[in-house]
């Protein structure tokens, strides 16, 4: 998101309520993922089985297939991955609780040279560890966030799961459309220039509107994202054109 899009209220009550309620997990990715892995992978199909010229029944058969079950496949191996992630942090997290009841001295000493490391020291430092360590919940989260560079946001394996297929799903069916038209709107060869064009500008939305959350141009995110969709397929489609013999 744009510098200047990002507006605070910095009343005192108003940066309490946002500390409370703590950082929210974030779910973008998990669409650029599942949208881009969608279209690269579909389009990549249609120019393979166009190169090859094979059938558009043949397109629309393996184009179906690889929406649903690649499609379900990325989101069921993001989901295994997020739910790693959810039980590497419980894992750590139950690790510093012991250590702490353990080796509270040495857990101390961590603590000190963390915020020593960060400029800390006499009076300031001896505080600041003080208030760290009398609060269990506190010290446990500081070690998780210092020492192991881990985010206090949960993200759900399962909204990461359906994100990912959601994506996969709307943008993957993008390069079939004028296939499906094109017994009634088009000619074979119109259709797959369609897809192309439609891809692209799916490729280049994406990447528009990854822009949204980054310091990049939203033209320069587009036409990054679209030259890496595009290319893919490409490969495939020179793929299919040069095996097109054995089939």
């Amino acid at each position: 998101m744009p510098v200047d899009a990002i507006h605070h209220d910095h009343t005192v009550e108003a940066i309490r309520e946002r500390l409370e309620q703590g950082p929210s997990a974030s779910y973008l990715r998990d669409w650029v993922y599942g949208g881009i892995d969608g279209a690269v992978t579909t389009f990549a199909i249609v120019a393979g089985v166009v190169g090859a010229n094979l059938s558009t029944g043949v397109i629309l058969v393996l184009g179906a297939a690889n929406v649903v079950a690649d499609g379900f496949s990325m989101a069921a191996s993001n989901y295994t991955g997020t739910k790693t992630e959810r039980e590497e942090f419980e894992r750590l997290k139950a690790h510093e609780e012991r250590q702490i009841v353990r080796d509270p001295d040495g857990e101390t000493r961590e603590i000190r040279e963390i915020f020593r490391a960060k400029g800390f020291t006499g009076e300031d430092l001896d505080r600041v560890v003080e208030v760290i360590t009398a609060d269990k919940a506190l010290w446990v989260n500081t070690m998780l966030t210092e020492e192991y560079g881990l985010p206090m946001s949960e993200r759900s394996p399962t909204r990461a799961a359906l994100s990912t297929f959601g994506a996969f799903l709307l943008c993957g069916l993008v390069p079939l459309l004028p296939f499906i038209a094109s017994p009634w709107l088009m000619e074979r060869s119109h259709a797959f220039a369609w897809s192309s064009l439609v891809t692209g500008l799916t490729f280049f939305f994406i990447g528009s509107a990854k822009s949204r959350w980054s310091l990049v141009s939203w033209w320069r995110s587009g036409a990054e994202t679209m030259a890496i969709g595009l290319g893919a397929a490409s490969f495939s489609y020179i793929i299919g054109y040069a095996l097109q013999s054995l089939v």
